[in-house]
């Protein structure tokens, strides 16, 4: 059976909540993630909601199992910052969607 798009948002939206967590130590920046995560988990809802039962497109699983190794890496929490606003883009990219 096919992996669906909405397995693989959830497989995104875990890497982005523990990209979130390293990221809480920058207290000064914390309006700025509160924002990521509200606008970013919206979106990626959105993407779950309308096409969550369709296949995931070729390649999208690989490219999510890369983001996936790519967040668990990040231990700085600036580097984790920068990434809150590029893994979701990329996930959303693989999946065929705008981001």
């Amino acid at each position: 059976m096919s992996t669906t798009v909405a397995a693989l948002i959830d497989r995104a939206r875990a890497a982005f909540e523990a990209l979130a967590t390293t990221a809480e130590p920058v207290s000064d920046e914390f309006q700025y993630l509160a924002d990521l995560e509200t606008v970013w988990g919206a979106r990626l809802k959105a993407v779950s909601d309308a096409r969550g039962t369709e296949p995931a497109p070729i390649g999208a699983e690989a490219a999510l199992e890369a983001l996936e190794a790519e967040a668990a890496a990040i231990t700085d929490p600036h580097r984790a910052i920068d990434w809150m606003s590029t893994l979701p883009q990329v996930a959303l990219a693989a999946l065929g969607e705008a981001a």
